[in-house]
């Protein structure tokens, strides 16, 4: 069967691989829809492989066609969202021994019981395997702490700044103030629930939050009284601004990735008594994301669907489009 395998630095093959042959811990899922995430992309030019070329994919949704002996709480035939994470027994799409981007996922330990969850009835998978990026997008508002009545603003409208903005309003937390360049993406940030959106190309960003959320007092002058920024953008120079035009006793929460050194002025971090959080992964309880999915549509934020051997030109527009929503690889049989 097929499997989206990187061999090196910008070296992906779909690759022909042996069918698996599981244990009586084990499952096999015939995936339906698999994510292509900016880390893929990340992956793809690094090169991240331990010595041997490792399989992509971890954002995937699909049918349950067999269980091992010891599997409870799921059966064959069941619709499940696949969780990618560590869970005791390697991760999954990020340099683990399977990835999601195949049609037949091999799925290790899946009577530990955190690995396998079921679909709502009616859910296309399709919008199933948003839960994994949505659980991202959730986990960065679950470490902000934020509560209705505070005001927020979140840098980045790709794919997790939207299930940030869609999590906080599913919590009652209304004053969300959207940033990115993509007039496409702020439009979807305004279905998923944001107030205001804004481009910094176009307008001052921190004058804004001043107009819209107010000021408070600071020794040097007045900054936006937003109490809280999620940085989903990955662009180096927002943390710096935060921390220079955020309020005192203000919350920084940090999802996206930053793979170089940021610089950080650490008085302003002092002086504001500012708090900053990195946010990995997801929520405790993963269920929370297909629980929000069930309770909300939020297919909009896919883009395209695109077949296994189109993956190269998911890539493509994963890069070069500022545009794009989740790109979502679909398996023969798709819902």
């Amino acid at each position: 069967m097929k499997q989206i395998m990187l061999h090196g630095v910008n070296d992906w093959r779909l690759d022909d691989i042996d069918e698996p042959t599981p244990g009586p811990r084990d499952a096999l899922v015939r995936i339906a829809a698999c994510g292509i995430c900016g880390t893929d992309v990340s992956y793809v030019h690094m090169g991240m492989t331990p010595g041997h070329p490792i399989p992509l994919g971890h954002e995937m949704a699909g049918v349950v066609e067999w269980l091992g002996s010891e599997v409870t709480g799921v059966s064959v035939g069941d619709r499940v969202v696949v969780c990618p994470s560590d869970a005791g027994s390697g991760p999954m799409g990020t340099g683990g021994e399977q990835g999601g981007l195949t049609p037949l996922l091999h799925v290790p330990d899946a009577a530990n019981g955190k690995r396998l969850f079921k679909v709502p009835d009616g859910m296309a998978l399709t919008t199933a395997a948003l839960a994994e990026p949505l659980a991202v997008g959730m986990q960065s508002v679950n470490q902000s702490e934020a509560k209705p009545g505070e005001k927020v603003a979140v840098f980045g409208c790709g794919p997790i700044g939207l299930f940030a903005i869609a999590t906080l309003a599913d919590r009652g937390v209304t004053d969300v103030v959207a940033i990115d360049f993509s007039h496409a993406r702020l439009e979807l940030a305004k279905q998923m629930g944001a107030s205001h959106a804004l481009d910094p190309s176009a307008v001052d960003v921190w004058a804004e939050l001043k107009r819209i959320h107010g000021e408070v007092p600071f020794m040097f002058g007045p900054t936006a009284a937003t109490d809280v920024f999620i940085e989903a953008s990955g662009a180096d120079s927002v943390i710096g601004d935060v921390l220079q035009n955020g309020r005192v006793d203000g919350r920084l929460v940090i999802v996206a990735l930053h793979y170089r050194p940021v610089s950080t002025n650490y008085v302003n971090l002092l002086m504001k008594q500012f708090t900053v959080r990195g946010s990995m992964e997801y929520p405790e309880r993963f269920e929370d994301a297909i629980e929000l999915l069930e309770r909300r549509d939020l297919s909009a934020v896919i883009s395209h669907k695109l077949s296994l051997e189109e993956f190269g030109d998911g890539l493509a527009i994963l890069e070069g489009s500022k545009d794009c929503g989740k790109i979502m690889i679909t398996m023969e049989g798709a819902q």
